[in-house]
């Protein structure tokens, strides 16, 4: 399939532009317009999100002691309840004491913010964060 480029100008001022130079040089970017493309797709895909019924996909990441009584249990059974939506987990032993849990989703947006809101805020999780992204079927 063959895609069609459409060039477009962008006004800013000039300091703007000097900080955006500097970030997408470290980022490793080749040049303003695939740093310009990922913004956008970066944009779109929070957009996707707040339809809330749309199909998404995304990371739910946990960090946690596992001798907390009982929490190793609870996050098991929450992780069997929304099976539907957990499509991989990966748990890492970072010490003695604490562990790293990635679950990777998929499913209605809604439905994986509620799930990750219910293991985040589980008492004995010490840090939690839902990682949003996208099915990639609305993007070019």
């Amino acid at each position: 399939m063959k895609r069609e480029i459409v060039r477009f100008g962008v006004s800013m001022e000039k300091g703007l532009l000097e900080n955006f130079d500097k970030f997408i040089s470290k980022k490793g970017y080749g040049n303003r317009s695939e740093a310009v493309r990922d913004l956008i797709r970066d944009f779109l895909v929070e957009e996707e999100w707040s339809i809330q019924r749309e199909e998404m996909a995304g990371t739910i990441t946990l960090v946690y002691n596992h001798h907390t009584r009982g929490l190793s249990d609870t996050l098991t059974s929450l992780q069997h309840q929304y099976h539907h939506l957990i499509i991989s987990t990966m748990h890492i032993h970072l010490d003695k004491d604490n562990c790293l849990e990635v679950l990777v989703v998929k499913g209605r947006a809604d439905k994986i913010k509620m799930v990750a809101d219910q293991l985040i805020s589980t008492r004995g999780v010490k840090h939690g964060k839902l990682t949003i992204s996208t099915t990639g079927k609305e993007l070019s």
